[in-house]
C-alpha cells in the first residue's frame, strides 16, 4: 500500500474536532478567543530555548483546509455531527497570528505565538501548532548549543537517517537557522535552499578491491578538493594513501571512529609531514555539544552531526503547550474576553492576552524578559527594551515571511543578546523566565 499525505485539515487530534462539535452545536464556535503557545519550563539543565517552525507552520495555516473526501470521512467515522461538517466544509482560516520572530530565544512563560480569532478556529490550531513548534524549536534548541561549543568552525547537519523521512528536512532547516553550515538532506537543499555537502559512506571503499582504488575512483569524479573518508581500516595508513592519491590539493578527510580528539592530532601531524597543510579534517561519530566542547583544542576543521541533533537523545522535548487565555461570552466580535486559566497544580498558567518585551542593558545583554496583560499600554519606548512579538497573520493572510537566511541572521542578534552564562555548555538554570509587570516604562 501507497502512504497517502493526509491533507492539513487532518494533522491534528481527533478531540479537537469532537470539541469543535460540541461548539457549533451550543452556538459558541463563533466567540472571540485568545490562545497562547508556551513552554511551562525549559528541558532540564537548559538555559534558554530557540523558536523554530514558524515558517513552517504559517505555510501549512495557508493551506489549512477541509476537502469534501475529509469531511465524508470525519462523518463516516462519528468524529462531527452534520452541522459542524458544514462548518468544515466552508472552513477559511481568519485568525490573527502573533509570534516570536522564529530563530528568537525564548524562556518559560515566553508567549511565543498568540492566536485571536473565532473560538473554533483557534482551537483546532492546537495540535498543528505544537507538533511543528515543538518539533523545530526542540532541534534548534540543541543545535544552537553545539554551534556555541564549535566556536565558529563549521557544522554539518547529517541526521537524515536517523529519523522519519519528512522529519529529516525539518531538521536540516531548524538546525541551519541555529548556525549548522549545511546539511546531507538533498530535499532540504531544494525547498529551502541550503547548502548540501557529502561524498562518500564506508560502504563505498568496501566496495573497491582496495582503499586506493577506492580513493582514486572518487578524486576522478569530484576532483582533489573532495573529502575522503580515511578510517575503515588503518586511519594512518588511510590518510596517506588519500595523500598517495589526491595529491597535496586534498580537500579534507573525514575520521568517524575512535578517539576523535587523539585521532585529530594524529591525522594534523601526518597531513603535515607530508605536506598537505591545506587538508581540513573533519570529525563525526555520535557528535554533540559536550563532546564538541571536549573537541575544543583538537585541530578539527568542521563537525558533523548526526544522531544527537536529529534524534531525541540530542534534544530534549520543547515542552511547548496551547492554552485558552481569554474567551468573550457572547458571539458578539466586540464582547469583552474574559481572561481564563488553568489552576491545576504544577500546570498553572496565567490569563489573559500578553505581550512580552526584553530588556537590553547598555553592554547589550539581556537582562530580563517582561509581559503586559490584556494588552495595557505599556509599550516600552528608548533603547534599552525590545517587543518579541510580531505580526504574522492578519485575518488569516500571512504578513510575516522572512527568508531562512534573515531567520538564521535574526537568530544571530538574539544569540548574541543572551548573557555569558546563558551560552554556558553545562547544564543550568534559564537565565530569564517571562514574568508578568506593570512597570515597563512607556
Amino acid at each position: 500500500m501507497v502512504e497517502q499525505a493526509a491533507s492539513v485539515g487532518l494533522l491534528t487530534d481527533r478531540y479537537e474536532l469532537t470539541m469543535l462539535s460540541s461548539f457549533v452545536e451550543d452556538g459558541s464556535v463563533r466567540r472571540q478567543a485568545v490562545f497562547e503557545c508556551f513552554a511551562r519550563r525549559l528541558p532540564s539543565g537548559r538555559r534558554y530555548g530557540v523558536v523554530a517552525g514558524l515558517g513552517r507552520l504559517v505555510d501549512l495555516l495557508d493551506g489549512l483546509r477541509f476537502a469534501e473526501a475529509d469531511v465524508e470521512w470525519l462523518l463516516a467515522n462519528g468524529v462531527v455531527s452534520p452541522a459542524t461538517a458544514d462548518y468544515l466544509r466552508g472552513f477559511r482560516l481568519s485568525c490573527d497570528i502573533e509570534a516570536y520572530r522564529e530563530g528568537e530565544a525564548y524562556f518559560p512563560g515566553s508567549p511565543v505565538l498568540t492566536v485571536r480569532g473565532e473560538l473554533g478556529q483557534a482551537l483546532i490550531l492546537e495540535t498543528l501548532v505544537l507538533s511543528v513548534l515543538n518539533h523545530d524549536s526542540a532541534i534548534a534548541s540543541a543545535a544552537a548549543r553545539m554551534a556555541v561549543a564549535a566556536q565558529g568552525r563549521p557544522l554539518i547537519e547529517m541526521g537524515s537517517r536517523r529519523t522519519h523521512e519528512r522529519a529529516a528536512v525539518a531538521t536540516a532547516r531548524a538546525a541551519y537557522l541555529a548556525g549548522f553550515a549545511t546539511t546531507s538532506n538533498l530535499a532540504a537543499g531544494l525547498l529551502y535552499g541550503i547548502p548540501t555537502v557529502g561524498t562518500a559512506a564506508h560502504a563505498f571503499t568496501l566496495a573497491h578491491r582496495s582503499e586506493k582504488v577506492a580513493f582514486a575512483s572518487q578524486v576522478a569524479a569530484h576532483g582533489p578538493g573532495t573529502t575522503l573518508l580515511v578510517d575503515t581500516y588503518d586511519i594512518e595508513a588511510g590518510i596517506r594513501t588519500a595523500v598517495e592519491v589526491a595529491g597535496l590539493q586534498l580537500g579534507a578527510i573525514r575520521i568517524d571512529s575512535g578517539d576523535l580528539a587523539e585521532e585529530a592530532r594524529r591525522a594534523r601531524t601526518l597531513l603535515d609531514s607530508l605536506g598537505a597543510t591545506s587538508t581540513r579534517i573533519t570529525v563525526t561519530s555520535d557528535l554533540d555539544e559536550y563532546l564538541i566542547t571536549a573537541l575544543t583544542d583538537a585541530p578539527v576543521d568542521a563537525y558533523g552531526v548526526g544522531s544527537r541533533v536529529a534524534t531525541g537523545s540530542g534534544h530534549p522535548t520543547a515542552g511547548m503547550v496551547y492554552k485558552l487565555v481569554a474567551v468573550a461570552d457572547t458571539a458578539d466580535p466586540d464582547a469583552p474576553l474574559r481572561p481564563v486559566a488553568k489552576t491545576a497544580v504544577g500546570k498553572i498558567n496565567l490569563g489573559g492576552r500578553k505581550t512580552a518585551y526584553r530588556e537590553i542593558g547598555l553592554d547589550g545583554q539581556a537582562r530580563r524578559e517582561a509581559v503586559t496583560l490584556d494588552g495595557a499600554e505599556l509599550a516600552p519606548s528608548g533603547a534599552t527594551w525590545r517587543r518579541l512579538q510580531v505580526e504574522v497573520m492578519r485575518g488569516g493572510e500571512i504578513v510575516h515571511q522572512p527568508s531562512l537566511e534573515q531567520i538564521r541572521e535574526h537568530h544571530r542578534i538574539s544569540r548574541a543578546e543572551l548573557p555569558a552564562a546563558a551560552l554556558e555548555i553545562a547544564h543550568g538554570e534559564p537565565t530569564l523566565t517571562a514574568e508578568p509587570t506593570g512597570d515597563v516604562p512607556r
